[in-house]
């Protein structure tokens, strides 16, 4: 009997203490155990912010919005198999189509062994569905939903894409760019993204990104035991992204890219050149608009949509491609040749040189050691500096850059000494990024005194071994010798400014690098009489919302040329055109002479490869206040009058359409 009372009071004891917790819980614990139950009870889903357009001057959609379905697969499928789902895939891909091995590499995150590169790898976190498929036809999909025990964790999900409506069939793949899915570095960089958004990877996208992004929003739903929502709690809207407008003339764009590809095509059909590639570039010199800007090789922008696939990529990264990625416009560096006499010849009179005198134009002119020549060993006697632009008579130029390379003390020269060559390269900005609104911009390069040491520092070592190695790994055996001999000279006094730096200088040979936008800054500059623009592409943001904020021409800097240099610049790039023995002469024939064009040829050396083509021209000033620039550049093109001037033609005949 007392065990049976030793029982019922310890089981009174402990009805006791449960009651007791309860009414605490209940009176005491009660709000926070309700938020808690809440919180765990809910789940946040993002809204995804439509992504802002990319528009023509005039409106025309660049860039918009579209759909796409893709086939995703469940991490969690995927861990729990053996073989890392790869038998599932393969499967799948008999019935959708896909290639296994690329599906399957989609699931490797990246940077782990096996990955593929990025964007083939696979980016999200570890719980978030896996894309395996891009543009997949949900008709074909159907089986493989409806068969859930045999294909088990996949689903189809609908993703925004961008299309590209080729308004007036403008292209513009480097200018407008790309999206890509985030990584890492991304997600740590702004805690507003996920692991699900795609962010600019290039061009105008990347450039613009924060604009045309977007704010998303967020929908909090009440969930079941089962997980499965019930209502809706709590809703944020997204705030769309800004649509971005250009300064692009679709039709221009158009006819600059048309153009490039038939002047690429044309050369490498007669096997003389290779003609890897070029750019083609159209500005505004009244405010720096870029009108239009083409490069060659291009491709297909919506490759990108939804993500690309392994067969394009590869595509697009072979090294037969030759680059189709990089926007050449503003990537790509070349020696100006004689399209930068327009800068050294109004330097020429700043450094003293007579603007009235006559000058001899032999076929050859020796300094120091060296023989320099006229392109195609042209000879015209005595001739203005007026007729030195339209013939382009080399000979000329080294004369004056010589004679103010005595002038400045030769050899003896410091490095900081007074170089008015240098000078008026350094106001045209030469050397420098022209700070245009796009990724990716090389500065180029402008070999001044200064610059001769620090290379000859920052090198020698490896001239000084090259100078008693030589260079095996070269097959020609006169080319070998050459950079050996050449990088024993260095070894010993590369740090001087020698005679034919200052004569390769003025006629913009040498180790002188320049982009096409910046010859095409150049010449607006003269067009314009010195100002120089900083170009721009974008013209305004517009907010779904809200005033458009327009993007103000901002000017680089004042260039100061003598008065007698435009003149003589102005009639002498004039004569370039319009003369019979001006070097565009032939590609311009019968164009009208109601729409003056002026312009300069260029064709420059390139060791180990053929000469680039380079033409680069600007016409009248209209009554809207506009005053087009058109550069034209064609790798391994050959000359500038026969390469890149008949290119510039088909474009100028659609600018002088133009009020």
């Amino acid at each position: 009997m007392a065990r049976i009372w030793a029982l019922v009071l310890v089981a009174v004891l402990v009805v006791g203490t449960l009651v007791g917790r309860l009414g605490q819980l209940q009176v005491s614990d009660g709000p926070q155990m309700r938020a808690a139950a809440e919180r765990i009870n809910t789940r946040s889903v993002p809204i995804p912010a439509v992504r802002g357009r990319i528009l023509d001057a005039s409106g025309k959609p660049l860039v918009a919005n579209g759909s796409t379905e893709v086939l995703t697969i469940d991490p969690a499928t995927l861990a729990a198999a053996a073989d890392g789902g790869r038998a599932l895939i393969a499967r799948v891909a008999k019935v959708v189509g896909g290639d296994p091995v690329q599906m399957f590499g989609r699931t490797k995150p990246c940077g782990t062994k096996g990955a593929p590169k990025p964007p083939l790898c696979n980016t999200a976190d570890a719980v978030r569905p896996v894309p395996i498929l891009l543009d997949v036809s949900p008709v074909k999909a159907l089986p493989l939903l409806e068969r859930p025990e045999d294909f088990p964790g996949l689903a189809v999900e609908s993703v925004p894409v961008r299309r590209y409506p080729g308004p007036d069939g403008a292209n513009a793949a480097q200018l407008l760019g790309y999206l890509g899915p985030v990584n890492q570095a991304d997600l740590e960089a702004d805690p507003a993204l996920t692991a699900d958004d795609r962010v600019g990877r290039a061009g105008l996208e990347l450039q613009y990104e924060a604009q045309l992004r977007g704010t998303d929003g967020r929908s909090v739903l009440a969930v079941d035991a089962r997980g499965l929502p019930t209502r809706e709690v709590e809703r944020t809207a997204p705030v769309a992204g800004a649509d971005v407008r250009t300064n692009l003339d679709a039709a221009v764009q158009q006819r600059a890219e048309s153009a490039l590809a038939q002047g690429v095509s044309r050369l490498r059909a007669t096997k003389k050149v290779a003609a890897t590639g070029g750019a083609a570039v159209v500005l505004d010199a009244s405010s720096g608009a870029v009108v239009a800007a083409a490069s060659n090789p291009s491709y297909d922008p919506s490759v990108w949509s939804g993500g690309i696939s392994t067969a394009d990529y590869a595509a697009l990264t072979a090294q037969t491609a030759h680059q189709p990625l990089l926007n050449r416009a503003v990537g790509d560096l070349q020696p100006p040749a004689s399209t930068f006499k327009g800068v050294t010849l109004p330097a020429a009179i700043a450094s003293g040189v007579d603007p009235k005198g006559s000058y001899e134009c032999s076929s050859a002119y020796r300094v120091g050691g060296r023989v320099f020549t006229n392109f195609e060993s042209s000879a015209y006697g005595p001739i203005s500096m007026t007729k030195a632009l339209e013939v382009s008579c080399d000979t000329v130029f080294y004369r004056w850059a010589y004679g103010q390379w005595q002038q400045a003390g030769g050899l003896k020269a410091p490095a900081d000494s007074a170089d008015p060559f240098a000078a008026m390269a350094r106001q045209f900005g030469i050397g420098e990024r022209t700070g245009v609104d796009l990724p990716g911009e090389q500065a180029g390069l402008l070999p001044d005194r200064q610059w001769k040491v620090a290379n000859w520092q920052a090198t020698r070592a490896d001239l000084c071994r090259r100078a008693k190695t030589g260079y095996p790994e070269v097959k020609d055996s006169k080319q070998a010798d050459y950079l050996k001999q050449v990088a024993a000279e260095n070894c010993a006094a590369g740090y001087l400014y020698q005679p034919g730096d200052a004569v390769n200088f003025a006629i913009g040979q040498g180790s002188t690098q320049v982009t096409p936008l910046r010859m095409a800054v150049v010449y607006a500059a003269i067009a314009n009489g010195g100002t120089l623009w900083t170009p721009q592409v974008a013209a305004a943001v517009e907010p779904a919302s809200g005033r458009a904020r327009p993007i103000a021409p901002k000017i680089a800097g004042p260039v100061t040329m003598p008065a007698a240099a435009q003149q003589i610049e102005r009639d002498g790039l004039r004569n370039v055109v319009a003369q019979p023995q001006g070097t565009a002469y032939a590609a311009f024939r019968g164009f009208p002479g109601s729409y003056p064009i002026s312009g300069k040829t260029g064709t420059a050396e390139v060791f180990g490869k053929q000469a680039t083509a380079w033409f680069v021209s600007y016409g009248p000033k209209l009554p809207s206040g506009k005053q087009y620039v058109v550069a034209v550049m064609i790798e391994q093109g050959g000359t500038g009058a026969e390469g890149a001037a008949p290119v510039a033609r088909q474009i100028w005949d659609l600018l002088r359409g133009r009020k």
